[in-house]
């Protein structure tokens, strides 16, 4: 194949290596991806945490092109159609209760921005406009717009564009080696991190904070699992401070960790949601923001007029909604929202029989998605081992992720056993070469 890649400008990409040795996919259908050359690659990492019921799935495939030849497009602003309203009510079956309200945007980051500014303007409206500082954690990540660079605590993502937005504070991250290394499931140490969130309420006093965003599961950190009783400690603190809690579910929405969302699978129930990626199995860009109706309804006792001054030219956009009922539909008919239940003891035992390899630093698991750490290597980049080893595992026809030092495991929904022993033996085969 004779590309000229001289035009496109890569995300999160180091693209003079990447166009030296370009690594391309040309076709996917179910568990895998084949290249221009026709190589057979098995995913293990869902697209980008997204594809949770597989590649070309046909009844969203049909969805599409049938809405495509119906109506492509409609206005948002001041109009509607149906299957947004369709959509949003679907959705709501399988929130936690409360949060049956849904605003629709087009990816993670935007789902993440229209909940900050959702926040801010909710306290505005209750006459606590002076809440307008935002809390997020060290090592989170909630999208590249300006807030969620801000909120973000990814080093690499925040040092080339400033301080971004002011009355942002972190707390700490809650990745604890010497006592939680090799851990199965949730680590039994580090609830009283959650008191983080005191420390800055004494710093900052509560009367200036409109909310706190986390991952419950912080996923493109290198699959951070939150400690017992972390999740329910940050939940408290918040109710007693008048502090809305969001949860940035984009990774962990839609079955990742074996539970419609996270939320329901820690029994913590925030005030907000954002979600994206597997709401449409990645075929459409599509995100959503969950809202409890008492939020909501404090916007509509606001004078008459438009509550909310914010939207998207694609909120809501009717391709979008086709392939997320098809998508949902696809989760309903296969179980796929708590498959990760049933698969999580094989996942568990699979990526814990590496441990022992070179190098090999911790292994942490959930549902159907696990992550190995790796000690760096002296005198090198940081991240480079865990990015020798993504290379080698390409090359052996699997593809995971690298995310720092680690390589993050998050397959389809839909794999099976014997594609989950391929990606351990592979990832053994290649961590021992690269070592």
């Amino acid at each position: 194949m004779d590309l000229n890649l001289d035009a496109f400008w890569m995300p999160f990409t180091a693209n003079r290596d990447f166009k030296q040795a370009p690594r391309l996919l040309s076709k996917a259908k179910d568990m895998h991806y084949w290249t221009p050359e026709g190589r057979q690659i098995l995913d293990g990492t869902a697209g980008l945490w997204c594809v949770n019921a597989g590649h070309s799935r046909p009844r969203i495939v049909e969805a599409i092109a049938r809405q495509a030849a119906e109506m492509d497009f409609a206005p948002p602003f001041q109009m509607g159609h149906p299957l947004a309203f369709e959509l949003a009510d679907r959705l709501t079956r399988y929130t936690p209760a409360g949060l049956n309200r849904v605003f629709f945007t087009n990816s993670g980051s935007e789902s993440v921005e229209s909940a900050l500014k959702i926040a801010l303007a909710y306290h505005r409206l209750r006459g606590e406009s002076h809440r307008t500082r935002l809390i997020g954690r060290e090592r989170g990540y909630h999208g590249v717009n300006f807030a969620g660079t801000a909120l973000g605590g990814m080093g690499p993502n925040r040092k080339m564009f400033g301080s971004s937005l002011s009355g942002v504070d972190h707390m700490r991250h809650t990745h604890d080696l010497a006592r939680n290394a090799f851990t199965k499931g949730q680590p039994e140490h580090g609830a009283e991190l959650a008191d983080d969130l005191e420390r800055l309420v004494a710093l900052h006093d509560a009367s200036t904070i409109a909310a706190v965003i986390v991952e419950p599961m912080a996923g493109s950190t290198g699959v951070l699992l939150p400690p017992k009783g972390y999740l329910q400690r940050l939940r408290d603190i918040c109710d007693k401070h008048g502090i809305l809690l969001i949860f940035d579910e984009v990774i962990t929405g839609f079955g990742r960790l074996g539970s419609p969302f996270a939320a329901q699978h820690y029994g913590v129930t925030p005030d907000m949601i954002t979600a994206a990626k597997g709401i449409t199995n990645g075929t459409i860009p599509m995100g959503a923001v969950f809202v409890k109706q008492s939020i909501h309804d404090t916007f509509m006792q606001a004078p008459a007029g438009i509550e909310l001054p914010h939207g998207y030219t694609y909120s809501g956009h009717p391709m979008a909604c086709a392939a997320a009922l098809a998508t949902l539909d696809t989760y309903d008919e296969e179980g796929l929202l708590t498959r990760g239940q049933q698969m999580h003891a094989k996942m568990e035992a699979a990526v814990h029989s590496l441990k022992g390899l070179p190098n090999v630093a911790d292994i942490r698991n959930t549902g159907l998605v696990g992550a190995i750490e790796f000690a760096p290597r002296a005198g090198a980049a940081p991240g480079r081992r865990a990015f020798e080893v993504f290379l080698g595992c390409w090359e052996e026809g699997v593809l995971l992720r690298a995310a720092g030092d680690n390589i993050a495991i998050s397959p389809p929904l839909i794999i099976s056993d014997s594609q989950i022993d391929q990606i351990i033996s592979t990832l053994e085969k290649v961590i021992k070469r690269v070592a």
